[in-house]
């Protein structure tokens, strides 16, 4: 399998996301459902609850991401592509909200997947705002899809 993210500039600056992945050769793909910060080993049917915070409930998706893809075979260094909603109003744009945590974003792949860190070769991503998701509270939801190795 071959997967090359093709970095995006804009002028001289290196976006923190790729502008498209070509993968070639992949015997499969896997596609997440939209990853929460629902507080772990929750009762759903109670209603759920999410941690408090935008940025631990993006650290908390992003490793419910990681065990999600190794649980089906798979790996951070395979994503292709993450859409990330984010809940709040944006006259100055989603990507300035204090709800889109981007520092914990990147810790946390500098941490878990260097090579895909923003000033490296990120993943392809959307970046979405909506006025509300599926749990109260919730401010973040991130989807992925990733491809799987070969054996």
């Amino acid at each position: 399998m071959e997967k090359t993210t093709h970095k995006l500039f804009h002028g001289d600056t290196l976006m923190i996301w790729g502008k498209g992945t070509v993968v070639k050769g992949a015997p499969g793909l896997i596609f997440l459902a939209g990853t929460e910060g629902l507080v772990p080993d929750e009762d759903f049917s109670r209603g759920g609850r999410v941690v408090e915070g935008a940025a631990a409930q993006t650290r908390l998706a992003l490793e419910k991401i990681k065990s999600r893809l190794e649980e089906m075979g798979s790996s951070l260094e395979n994503i292709v592509k993450l859409t990330w909603y984010v809940v709040g109003e944006f006259p100055d744009g989603v990507v300035n909200h204090p709800n889109f945590r981007f520092d914990v974003w990147d810790q946390f792949w500098r941490e878990n997947c260097p090579t895909m860190a923003s000033d490296c070769n990120p993943p392809t991503h959307d970046l979405i705002g909506v006025s509300g998701l599926g749990i109260k509270g919730q401010v973040v939801e991130i989807a992925c899809v990733a491809v799987l190795p070969e054996d």
